[in-house]
């Protein structure tokens, strides 16, 4: 049987473990510039994923419209 008092796994890294998930817990979240929600992890312009949803998606309709003719 094994021994309760040695671990598998070192106590150093145990405590590393917990310090970096309090940290990311400490994170403050950064607020979206339009409607003041979580920003997307991804979003370098500071937008939630719907607003950044939205504008990407008016990107891609003014590009697929077509110019008007003089």
């Amino acid at each position: 049987m094994a021994d309760p008092e040695v671990s598998v796994i070192p106590q150093a890294l145990i405590e590393e473990a917990k310090r970096a998930i309090e940290s990311d817990r400490m994170k403050q979240t950064a607020r979206c510039s339009v409607c003041s929600e979580e920003c997307a992890p991804n979003s370098t312009e500071g937008l939630c994923w719907v607003c950044r949803r939205l504008k990407l998606s008016a990107w891609r309709d003014s590009d697929t419209q077509m110019p008007v003719q003089e």
